[in-house]
């Protein structure tokens, strides 16, 4: 339960620059249950109504319980955001951002840097959930393991926040110096579900529907979040549904290219809708094309084409190329997907490990750009 929302089944779609946009949400939500959660939104770019954000805040009028991520570091203002997200109706459901490893956001101190400062973090919580408390919202976390194996602060972090008020609390089971390498500690999710009373969800190498299952048997969270594993493969939320409502001994369905061909050219008709202007949309569709087809053999030249299209009648003609009647790739099953990078130094202020207990906002914080 969000609030007086039930999830179900209970799986979240985790925010992803440049990609969980009303046109994404909307393709995944096609394919099965679960929250669906639009790109970071910050607190001082809603606060001062910046137009580019203003826009990423836009939900089909078909989204039935719209979720917003907000990433903030100054208490006031992250509150101020929540306010005006409940004045104005913009969504039902409020996360706040923990666990971006961004050096860009590391640096001045928020995402997954802020729980290290205890006192900021424990204050930001306190108002925000008070801010969204007024207007029945529920208001949820996501965080990571902590900024390395030295500095961890999921557990403090999530007793802090369950304290506060919170409706539930999610972990990137890595650090932040992990960014997106190696495996999810999925034992430190099993830590904090002992640890918390609130519903308790669980992130990283989420692959598969088998996955989750896997996830929930281990650790016994109460649900899980997605981000890399459905790039390029929305279905997988059809595979996640079948798997929480027939357990262990469901059988995904796997497209072939002919149906993976269908659901591309979807993609790039709702990014153009979404967009409205068809160039515009089928550049934002270009990073998509590699996802979408990796495992296939599809030749590069193809790819390619596909990769560099800028009309919506172009797309589908290069489409009508592949071979539909190839099964999807069984090896691509189980691997990882999107971004995977080297573990990597954590940026963050001067100083910023000093104290545990300051909680003055770094200067400059405040990012007004959105999308992580």
């Amino acid at each position: 339960m969000l609030g007086n929302h039930t999830v179900n089944p209970p799986v979240v779609l985790a925010p992803m620059a440049g990609i969980t946009n009303v046109a994404f949400r909307r393709l995944c939500r096609e394919q099965g249950g679960g929250v669906y959660v639009c790109e970071m939104i910050t607190t001082r770019a809603l606060v001062e109504r910046i137009p580019k954000t203003l826009k990423m805040i836009a939900f089909a009028e078909d989204e039935g319980f719209r979720s917003l991520q907000l990433y903030g570091v100054d208490p006031d203002v992250t509150a101020a955001a929540v306010r005006m997200v409940g004045e104005h109706n913009l969504a039902d459901h409020v996360d706040l951002n923990f666990g971006c490893p961004v050096p860009k956001v590391t640096r001045r101190g928020g995402g997954s840097a802020l729980p290290w400062r205890r006192k900021l973090f424990g204050r930001i919580v306190r108002q925000a959930v008070e801010a969204a408390s007024a207007y029945g919202i529920p208001l949820t976390i996501k965080m990571r393991k902590g900024i390395d194996e030295d500095h961890l602060t999921y557990v403090e972090a999530g007793l802090t926040a369950q304290d506060a008020g919170v409706a539930a609390v999610a972990l990137h089971a890595r650090t932040a110096e992990q960014r997106y390498s190696g495996e999810a500690d999925w034992d430190a999710i099993a830590t904090l579900k002992q640890a918390l009373d609130v519903p308790v969800l669980g992130n990283g190498d989420i692959w598969e529907g088998s996955d989750a299952l896997r996830m929930v048997a281990h650790t016994g969270v109460d649900g899980v979040v997605v981000g890399r594993g459905c790039l390029g493969r929305p279905w997988l939320f059809a595979d996640l549904e079948a798997a929480f409502t027939q357990g262990a001994g469901y059988q995904p369905v796997l497209p072939t290219l002919g149906e993976v061909a269908k659901i591309m050219s979807r993609h790039a008709q709702l990014l153009v809708e979404a967009l409205e202007d068809e160039r515009h949309g089928c550049a934002d569709f270009r990073k998509h094309v590699a996802w979408y087809l990796k495992g296939f053999p599809v030749g590069g030249d193809l790819r390619r084409s596909l990769a560099m299209t800028s009309s919506l009648t172009e797309l589908d003609d290069l489409l009508a190329k592949l071979d539909p009647a190839i099964p999807f790739p069984p090896e691509s099953l189980g691997q990882p997907r999107g971004r995977i990078n080297a573990p990597g130094k954590v940026s963050l202020p001067h100083g910023w490990l000093d104290s545990r207990d300051d909680d003055i906002v770094p200067e400059g914080a405040e990012m007004e750009d959105s999308g992580g």
